[in-house]
């Protein structure tokens, strides 16, 4: 994801269900509106729990890459 600049990021990875969306929901509440936050996982059930959080919070789901195999960060935008 080039060219866009995280204000704060959180490698959950070796958490667990629901670790690494805990760690999502404390990035985002400390975040500025404005802000994109960053949560690294491992944790194959993030790949549907983070982004459905991120929609039904009404954020903004950036992107998701995979950083390392097995390992997914997922880019969200506070935006309210």
């Amino acid at each position: 994801m080039e060219g866009i600049q995280i204000a704060k990021e959180s490698d959950a990875r070796g958490s667990f269900c629901p670790g690494p969306l805990m760690e999502m929901i404390r990035l985002v509440r400390s975040a500025n509106v404005g802000d994109v936050v960053a949560v690294i996982s491992g944790d194959e059930g993030s790949k549907k729990d983070i982004p459905a959080w991120i929609n039904k919070a009404h954020y903004e789901l950036v992107g998701t890459e995979e950083v390392a195999p097995g390992a997914t960060r997922f880019l969200c935008r506070k935006n309210h």
